[in-house]
């Protein structure tokens, strides 16, 4: 039986490491001690890990396992 769905339970996996990767930014930038968010962790550390899982849930959108019946 063919799976018609777009996606596989690995791409599912990605996309929710992706999600905590969101969420883990997020939640750096909003520890940041400095007043409006311009410290370190507000303006630089939390924004390249909310990018980061940008990339990752790119990756998680476009990987396609390799087929095993060739």
């Amino acid at each position: 039986m063919k799976n018609n769905l777009p996606f596989t339970k690995r791409n599912y996996q990605i996309m929710t490491a992706g999600l905590l990767v969101l969420v883990v930014g997020f939640i750096i930038m909003t520890l940041d001690n400095q007043p409006y968010g311009f410290g370190f962790t507000g303006l630089t550390l939390g924004p390249l890990i909310v990018i980061t899982g940008f990339i990752i849930e790119l990756f998680a959108i476009l990987y396609k396992p390799a087929d095993k019946n060739k």
